[in-house]
């Protein structure tokens, strides 16, 4: 819901821009979920509620620069891209670069911005806001050449900016936890919760017997005892995390 809120709420007001801008947002975002839902199905024989998910944002990235300036015909051209180019860039370039990046925040949210500046560059057009230009495919190349040219300006200011802010933090608290902690899971080592702790793995890591097979008659009794096993198991990692 925030991505509507900001996206149509820089109009400063309630009218057809906001109206417009709330579309191609929605638009924008439910392509790139269906787009990414079926590259991992063409991939991966199966397509996941997660990769969908994850394309929804990439779609909602890299629709931001563009809404307020494009039409819904526009925001399904983005949405298309951002559905196969951070896909791309999340399964194919990272695993050849090599890049630590867990959440592909980069792959998301970098590869999928540039690339809804560029079609912004594209599908833009005077009919939905009379402040902004036409773009390539209404025969103005001249904001296309702009969005190419702040392309590279931005990705240099926010490298630089984000390093300098990471080596801040890094001096007053470790940006990297070690080798233990990301193995037993942040949720327990740093907040003492426990979230998506797997727990047959947990068990043998910890040389604890396997997860018990038998069942009780009662589904309130079954849960309890689940209940129990979990917080002893998790009880585990977390002194292990003292040592």
């Amino acid at each position: 819901m925030g991505w509507f809120g900001f996206n149509a709420g820089s109009a400063l007001g309630s009218g057809a821009l906001a109206a417009s801008a709330f579309m191609v947002t929605h638009l924008a975002g439910a392509t790139a979920g269906v787009t990414w839902a079926l590259r991992d199905w063409i991939k991966h024989k199966k397509p996941t509620t997660l990769g969908m998910i994850t394309g929804m944002i990439a779609g909602l990235a890299a629709v931001t620069p563009a809404s307020g300036f494009v039409t819904p015909f526009g925001a399904i051209g983005i949405g298309i891209g951002a559905g196969v180019i951070p896909w791309l860039a999340g399964t194919c370039v990272k695993a050849l670069l090599g890049y630590d990046d867990s959440l592909d925040a980069f792959g998301v949210h970098g590869v999928g911005g540039i690339w809804g500046v560029i079609a912004t560059g594209l599908f833009a057009r005077k009919t939905v806001n009379p402040a902004g230009a036409d773009g390539l495919f209404d025969g103005d190349p001249g904001l296309l050449w702009i969005q190419l040219q702040a392309v590279p300006v931005a990705g240099v200011y926010s490298f630089a900016v984000g390093i300098a802010l990471l080596k801040l933090v890094d001096v007053v608290m470790k940006v990297r936890v070690d080798a233990h902690e990301e193995r037993v899971g942040l949720d327990l080592t740093l907040h003492r919760q426990a979230a998506y702790t797997v727990i047959d793995g947990g068990r043998r890591r910890l040389g604890l017997p396997p997860r018990a097979t038998r069942t009780y008659p009662h589904p309130r009794q079954r849960a309890g005892r689940r209940s129990h096993r979990i917080n002893a198991v998790n009880t585990q990692c977390w002194k292990g995390t003292k040592k």
